[in-house]
């Protein structure tokens, strides 16, 4: 696994609070994608895949891949911020 203190740092860098209520993260109160508490239970990501690590970090690499038609933008993100955001967002229980 990732460091969740880089994962938060990357959120924030990465504006994901303009679209998402992520707890923790400082101005993370955008209400154009679903809210991110509770993440590490939910049983889907996107409604669409397993929520596993490997899967998060497929969706947050390349989100398209996952839901061609989705909102969620490609970040860009490197291998290594995908697996420290999975890692925070698995700290949202």
């Amino acid at each position: 696994m990732g460091s969740a203190h880089l994962g938060a740092i990357t959120i924030a860098r990465q504006a994901c609070g303009s679209c998402h209520v992520i707890p923790g993260v400082e101005e993370a109160d955008g209400r154009v994608g679903p809210p991110l508490a509770h993440f590490a239970s939910q049983q889907t990501i996107a409604g669409n895949l397993p929520n596993t690590p490997d899967d998060l970090q497929r969706f947050l690499k390349s989100p398209r891949t996952v839901v061609p038609n989705g909102a969620m933008p490609d970040l860009g993100l490197t291998d290594d911020q995908a697996r420290n955001v999975a890692t925070y967002l698995y700290t949202l229980k």
